[in-house]
């Protein structure tokens, strides 16, 4: 067994603590063949055997272990060193007597956690190869997206949509259409990945990792 950490949004975070994420998407990059050596393209691997592409993701294959990198900081005591951890996904002002006095700690990058840090584990069920368009609803859900609807078309706040927010970040998002309320965890999903990967990185398609986990206990 392997463990390897990964980075998750605020949002997303939130949503393995409540357990509603279990699968994840990251971009496919070319990979070498763990066996052959050559490199391999994602349209080329799908064509492997099974094994091949569980040892061929660079998040694991299953039973690794993955741990969760997000935004922290750390708390000092006045004679001890590193005391506390705090984390921005769930933290509350007002917790620590600095937000109080106005002297808050900062908050650090996920990409700086160290492992002793982490609060989230993570075992890994399956890897998989697909097109980023080949996502269903219920794929779209076990990604953490909760479908909102909120209001009528024209009432969100770009005027194009109605929209939903956690913290500044997405995981709601509902629209209708001439009125009907009409879920769709799908287009959350996409409004997520684009607000991550930028516009346009939805129509492009690019092939990415799936990968199924389950919450551990640390």
């Amino acid at each position: 067994m392997k463990e390897r950490p990964i980075l998750f949004t605020g949002a997303m975070v939130l949503a393995l603590l409540d357990g509603s994420k279990t699968q994840t998407r990251r971009i496919y990059k070319n990979r070498k063949h763990p066996d052959a050596g050559c490199d391999m393209a994602a349209s080329e691997l799908v064509r492997e055997a099974q094994h091949v592409i569980h040892r061929s993701c660079p998040y694991g294959q299953p039973g690794d272990r993955l741990w969760v990198r997000e935004t922290f900081r750390k708390v000092m005591g006045q004679t001890a060193g590193w005391i506390a951890t705090d984390y921005r996904a769930t933290y509350q002002h007002g917790d620590r007597l600095g937000d109080v006095v106005g002297m808050a700690g900062k908050w650090t990058p996920s990409i700086h956690m160290p492992r002793d840090a982490s609060r989230i584990q993570l075992e890994i069920i399956d890897v998989r190869v697909e097109r980023l368009q080949e996502i269903s609803e219920a794929d779209c859900i076990a990604e953490g997206i909760e479908p909102n609807w909120i209001g009528p078309l024209d009432k969100g706040p770009n005027g194009t949509g109605t929209e939903g927010w956690l913290g500044d970040e997405w995981r709601h998002y509902g629209h209708s259409v001439e009125g009907d309320p009409a879920y769709s965890a799908l287009e959350s999903y996409r409004s997520l990945w684009e607000s991550i990967n930028g516009a346009g990185s939805w129509d492009a398609n690019p092939w990415v990792w799936v990968v199924d986990f389950r919450r551990t206990c640390q």
